[in-house]
């Protein structure tokens, strides 16, 4: 077992975007996977890293063709057992030869790129994302972000100190990446560098979350109209570049050439 699928197997991400936080992060990703559907269209859809099917099943609901792929037993195992109208199959993000070319209109890499660490393995994950998507098809990307991860790790947990020591943190406090480590974090600047390596053209980078995963407590304690009026803000600020490297998470939409 990796170390991944151990994570994993004490780790419930189907509960994580059942919280408060979690809720916004997925309102305002579905909200940008809406967008780019035209009405009355039915699509092929492909979610890597589909974990439990937070995405898979409620796109599989609205009458979407959706495939999943996912590299955590546990979690594959979880998804099956919905028996939901979605097609599973084992996998990792940086290899699906079991999928063929231009095959789906979008794709949604929500999963990987946060388990993935250096150029060489994000790459991969973008190719065979390319590959397997239809020339003019979309492919989300999601990525984890430095600042958050200092912010709350380095300082608010108090291993700054530690970090420092044993460099893993850059003078400039960007994260050092480590393959041990299982999250990657990155910078807008890594973001951007990924994406044109990747030869994708972006159409939009959104902050999905924002400022949630900073203020569970809070966000806990607001009534329902509170919370409502939280969503709002947050879909109103999350296109907004002062603020997208403060984001916990943000999803970076690409679109694929006609080659």
């Amino acid at each position: 077992m990796t170390e991944l699928e151990k994570y994993y197997q004490k780790f419930d991400e189907a509960h994580r975007l059942r919280t408060r936080h979690g809720q916004v992060e997925f309102r305002v990703s579905m909200k940008y996977i809406h967008d780019f559907i035209p009405a009355g269209h039915k699509l092929k859809i492909l979610d890597l890293g589909a974990g439990t099917g937070a995405y898979s099943v409620p796109l599989s609901r609205e009458g979407h063709s959706v495939t999943a792929v996912e590299l955590v037993a546990k979690n594959l195992a979880a998804l099956e057992a919905q028996h939901e109208n979605v097609n599973c199959w084992p996998g990792d993000a940086r290899d699906l030869h079991f999928l063929d070319d231009d095959s789906f209109d979008m794709t949604l890499l929500f999963g990987p790129l946060y388990h993935l660490h250096g150029d060489e393995d994000r790459l991969r994950a973008f190719s065979e994302a390319r590959r397997v998507t239809r020339p003019g098809g979309l492919i989300f990307a999601a990525y984890v972000m430095n600042e958050y991860s200092v912010v709350t790790y380095a300082f608010r947990q108090h291993h700054v100190k530690e970090l420092l020591k044993d460099s893993r943190l850059t003078g400039d406090f960007h994260t050092v990446d480590c393959e041990k480590d299982l999250y990657g974090y990155v910078r807008l600047e890594d973001v951007d560098r990924l994406g044109e390596l990747s030869g994708l053209e972006r159409v939009k980078l959104i902050a999905v979350d924002g400022p949630a995963d900073y203020i569970r407590r809070e966000l806990n304690e607001m009534d329902e109209e509170e919370f409502e009026a939280f969503v709002r803000f947050q879909l109103a600020s999350c296109e907004r570049p002062d603020l997208m490297g403060a984001s916990s998470h943000i999803i970076d939409i690409r679109k694929k050439g006609s080659e």
